[in-house]
């Protein structure tokens, strides 16, 4: 599938007319192009923004909510395409992007175009000098998005749906890995009625697309997810021109399990944690801490489990794990692997790639459980993003908070335990964004969601983000 720039409500080429090829992960080959687009479409993206602007911040909120759940009930009517869609440019399960990825890019729609009718601002009297003062949450003008490969239609509306809702216009740009359905997105938004130009889809490489966007003295605001480096990168840049920045980054999430946790539940619920998405995704319990009274128990049960998860096609409805996104990512996963090894890690199952019939050249691998020595090796301090997980053992709470915070990373972590006093204690202590208990990725839109430390700047979903796609303005006036 050839994919074109979506600039004013309408499709076109890159201005240069230079191309990227898109390659399908599950056979390696390519299957169709995408823009490589510059600086001039940008600028194109940008120019259509800034037209509709005033019309779209003037559009009243039950317009704007309108628009956005009807984008939403056409996301849902199209679930099998977008679903087909996202699988094959991924290489994620289609169970996964059908019971998963579209139809959470359906509630995001649904969601900002409720929350926004909901959105109140405040006003405080000030008694004794006869005034009142009041704030105005103002949309900010033309804001920039940039979203990831790992879920890419889920993430890309977690940013768009937030900031038109507020009023805002957008120039997006989705990775460039996997641009399809944010392709097929652009139709959805012309059908729904969404005017020319509040939504502009700008396809191309990070670091001349992306490039674009982050230096463009008129876009007032950036919202990244993506890998620290370039979160750090992104920074550095927006800071001298004073932009809003939103950063969701890297995470090295741990997992910590106690004797005490419902077992069976625990189990099931962290074979998925390990290794949904095959692991590409940025809040998987990727370092497993169990208590050493159940380690030895853990260990088998766990690696049985593995052992039975169904590599292949990522069409298949039965497959637990497709293929990873690219090639250049396999083989830093496998990397890795091999790191592990000369860091004295015991490979426990899986770490080798997977040939599946008809498909020798995707993007394949084992899901892979290592057994660390020590919790401050590389593969158990940096982010690996792929189907691999670090295991050990652990004897008491402050050891294993200790280990579970000794990273740079801060974005999720999930405790399995059924001691309240402990839950309390340690949710405090874990330096992370999200603490799950009992359970891991159950989402609440109204939430705040991001990292601390080297896990990102500001928060997402909810209020959180409307606060951050619009100015506050305070008004005082004396009567």
């Amino acid at each position: 599938m050839n994919v074109q720039n979506y600039i004013n409500g309408k499709f076109s080429p890159p201005v240069n007319d230079a191309w990227i090829d898109n390659y399908c992960p599950a056979n390696g080959k390519i299957y169709g192009q995408i823009p490589n687009s510059s600086k001039d479409d940008i600028e194109n993206a940008y120019i259509a923004a800034k037209s509709v602007f005033p019309l779209w911040s003037q559009t009243t909120i039950d317009e704007r909510s309108k628009i956005l759940i009807k984008i939403s009930e056409l996301l849902d009517a199209n679930l099998q395409r977008f679903a087909e869609a996202e699988s094959k440019d991924n290489g994620k399960p289609i169970s996964l992007a059908k019971t998963v990825d579209i139809p959470r890019a359906a509630s995001n729609f649904r969601f900002f175009g409720n929350a926004i009718t909901q959105f109140a601002s405040e006003s405080h009297e000030s008694v004794g000098h006869d005034a009142i003062n009041y704030t105005l949450r103002q949309p900010i003008g033309i804001v920039g998005c940039i979203s990831p490969w790992n879920l890419p239609l889920y993430l890309f509306t977690w940013k768009i749906a937030p900031a038109i809702a507020a009023g805002n216009c957008v120039v997006a740009k989705p990775s460039e890995i996997t641009p399809v359905t944010a392709y097929l997105l652009g139709e959805i938004c012309t059908e729904a009625g969404l005017p020319k130009g509040v939504l502009n889809i700008v396809h191309g490489l990070g670091n001349t697309t992306g490039q674009a966007i982050i230096e463009h003295p008129d876009i007032k605001a950036i919202s990244f997810t993506g890998g620290t480096a370039t979160g750090a990168h992104i920074a550095k840049v927006a800071a001298p021109m004073f932009k809003k920045l939103s950063l969701e980054l890297g995470g090295k999430n741990p997992n910590i399990i106690f004797a005490d946790c419902d077992y069976d539940d625990m189990l099931e619920t962290t074979v998925r944690s390990s290794f949904a998405n095959q692991g590409q995704i940025c809040l998987c319990g990727s370092r497993i801490f169990v208590e050493a009274a159940i380690y030895e128990k853990f260990k088998t049960d766990f690696v049985e489990k593995v052992k039975k998860l169904k590599i292949g096609h990522p069409s298949k409805e039965d497959t637990n794990i497709g293929a990873l996104v690219s090639k250049p990512h396999l083989e830093k996963v496998l990397q890795y692997i091999n790191m592990a090894k000369k860091e004295n890690g015991t490979i426990l199952c899986g770490g080798n790639k997977v040939i599946v019939t008809d498909y020798e050249d995707g993007y394949y691998l084992e899901p892979t459980v290592i057994e660390v020595a020590t919790d401050e090796c590389r593969v158990n301090q940096e982010e690996i993003f792929g189907p691999v997980v670090t295991i050990m053992p652990f004897n008491t709470e402050d050891n294993v908070l200790q280990m579970a915070n000794k990273v740079k990373y801060g974005l999720s972590a999930t405790l399995w335990t059924n001691n309240l006093k402990r839950t309390m204690r340690m949710s405090h202590q874990l330096q992370a964004g999200i603490v799950w208990v009992n359970t891991w990725m159950l989402r609440d839109l109204r939430t705040p969601f991001g990292g601390v430390k080297a896990s990102g700047v500001g928060r997402e979903g909810g209020f959180e983000a409307l606060r951050f796609f619009t100015e506050a303005k305070n008004v005082c006036i004396k009567y």
